[in-house]
């Protein structure tokens, strides 16, 4: 890794000063290839010397990290919790980064509050589902034209788009003619719920939220949109990772509709499909059993 052209880079765009004095490599991430990087920099707020976060990839992948660097910003603006701030989205002809505030990350800390904390996001709403910029759900691309029906939205720019993606990708036509059957069937699913357009995670599974040395929780990778609220509670129980105090937390500020135990599934599909589509394998039969699940229950 060439970090002196990185650092020059950097330097240029800022016009302050930043030098790379070592760099550590951080695993967990399966896309980006990522690092701890202690600096000496004369950046704004931050000390002389000081540890960031940086991800790095080729230069085509540059899009993804400024939908990233964009949903960090939009949250950083709305939540109440720890988001890290975005320091410099960069790329030169070969590589291209993205340079965070770093945090040292622990799984130990306050879940109920962490709940609250995301309870207070979702109570940022705007008029429209959809967001400012298409993004990316792992390398999918994640359709974000703006609707003010949700039914319409979900259906067509979440499970639709997955559907196509997934016919494309060899899924059986039992499941891809179930979908479709199943996004005809979207509106008994909200017969008594009409959610708003919340401010979201986008991607809240638990390698995608910590906490901090003192407790305090931190969120990140979002692929944030504006949708109803429950796809966000929906995933944290997809894989799990979240405790009951968090859900507890969160109902103690924003209580859940007693219709979503019925929608969760809905919600878990969109995701279900797109692993399906990132990886294959035995998401084509959790997909099938979730989508013969949920007709059931509405027909």
């Amino acid at each position: 890794m060439n970090w002196q052209v990185i650092a020059n880079s950097i330097q240029q765009d800022l016009n302050q000063e930043f030098n790379i004095i070592s760099a550590a490599k951080i695993s967990g991430g399966d896309i980006h290839q990522a690092f701890k990087i202690h600096t000496h920099s004369t950046l704004d707020h931050f000390r002389p010397e000081q540890n960031f976060f940086i991800k790095i990839n080729t230069a085509e992948t540059f899009e993804l990290f400024a939908a990233e660097a964009f949903a960090l910003k939009t949250l950083k603006d709305s939540l109440s919790c720890q988001v890290p701030k975005v320091i410099h989205l960069g790329q030169n002809t070969d590589q291209a980064w993205l340079v965070l505030e770093y945090f040292q990350l622990t799984s130990k800390g306050d879940d109920f509050q962490r709940g609250k904390d995301l309870a207070l996001l979702h109570h940022t709403t705007q008029a429209t589902f959809g967001f400012d910029q298409d993004n990316f759900i792992g390398l999918t691309p994640q359709i974000n034209t703006p609707n003010s029906d949700w039914i319409v939205f979900y259906g067509q720019q979440r499970l639709g788009y997955q559907l196509a993606l997934a016919q494309a990708n060899g899924i059986s036509a039992q499941v891809f003619n179930l979908g479709q059957k199943l996004i005809s069937a979207l509106p008994k699913f909200f017969e008594t719920y009409h959610p708003k357009a919340s401010l979201l995670h986008g991607d809240l599974w638990s390698g995608n939220s910590a906490f901090d040395e003192d407790g305090e929780a931190i969120f990140y990778d979002p692929v944030s949109y504006y949708g109803d609220r429950e796809t966000d509670l929906a995933m944290t129980e997809l894989f799990g990772g979240f405790s009951p105090a968090f859900y507890k937390g969160y109902n103690t500020v924003f209580p859940l509709d007693k219709g979503y135990e019925l929608r969760k599934p809905l919600y878990q599909l969109y995701h279900l499909l797109n692993h399906f589509n990132l990886f294959g394998g035995h998401y084509e039969q959790q997909s099938l059993e979730c989508m013969q699940s949920l007709l059931s229950k509405v027909s």
